[in-house]
């Protein structure tokens, strides 16, 4: 059996974390695998600055960093902003998932322009970074917000009222407006609207988080993963040094809640 790590970006409870683990219930990845979901234990209220950037990063970086001495086969990413991608295929040689850029490349599969729906306007520096390192400016037709503050623990749960007609309002400005033949959810934690939202729509949608289960499996059965001739293994690892600040970041947030 593999067995496979998915990193939640926020530090959260088993409740929470079972809203995330809902996402397995929309692909089918066979009995040969197994999803293991483990909270980062220090990280940003959200992904809504710099500032938050720099610390997810970190958090998820400090998360995986033993998954291969722990036994794992492969990581997955459970954030559309991919932190802790590049940093976790330094020093892993597992392969590692994130879901912004496959999102991006499967949707040029599927189409020649893709839209971006997004919750507020704030992420939209998360999809932006993405688009210029894979140079996909030019093949994203829009990035619409609904302007919702989203709830990393709750998800869309007791909202769905309010939240799915929005979404299919934006989503069909997209296609009819902007010219989008595919469409991305622009978090896994809006994965709870895509079977809604695709019956509504004329276009593929891509949920984000179910498709990086799908790309581990499929690297670990063709035996695959990243190229350290891109993600360079450090020269002076610090892995003791990482350990030590989750640590205390996780200390710190323990007596000050």
């Amino acid at each position: 059996m593999k067995k496979v790590m998915v990193i939640v970006p926020f530090p959260m409870g088993e409740d929470d974390i079972a809203r995330r683990q809902a996402q397995m219930k929309a692909v089918d990845l066979g009995p040969g695998v197994a999803f293991h979901y483990r909270s980062v234990r220090v990280g940003p209220k959200n992904y809504s600055s710099q500032h938050d950037m720099a610390l997810a990063d970190f958090s998820i970086l400090d998360a995986g960093l033993d998954a291969e001495k722990e036994g794992f086969d492969a990581v997955c990413i459970d954030t559309m902003s991919d932190s802790g991608m590049s940093m976790l295929r330094s020093v892993l040689i597992i392969p590692v998932i994130a879901p912004g850029r496959h999102s991006m490349l499967l949707a040029q599969m599927l189409g020649d322009k893709f839209s971006i729906l997004m919750m507020w306007d704030r992420w939209k520096m998360l999809y932006t970074k993405t688009l210029g390192e894979l140079g996909m400016e030019h093949k994203c037709a829009s990035m619409r917000s609904i302007g919702v503050t989203p709830d990393n623990m709750s998800l869309l749960s007791g909202k769905e009222d309010e939240v799915f007609p929005l979404l299919l309002g934006a989503a069909k400005k997209c296609v009819e407006e902007d010219g989008a033949q595919v469409l991305i959810l622009g978090s896994t934690t809006m994965h709870e609207a895509h079977s809604w939202l695709s019956a509504r729509i004329g276009v593929p949608v891509i949920n984000p988080g179910p498709l990086t289960y799908k790309l581990a499996s499929i690297a670990l059965d063709l035996n695959l993963t990243h190229s350290k001739a891109t993600w360079l293994t450090p020269l002076t690892p610090k892995h003791d040094m990482i350990r030590a600040i989750g640590a205390a970041g996780a200390a710190y947030l323990e007596g000050n809640q």
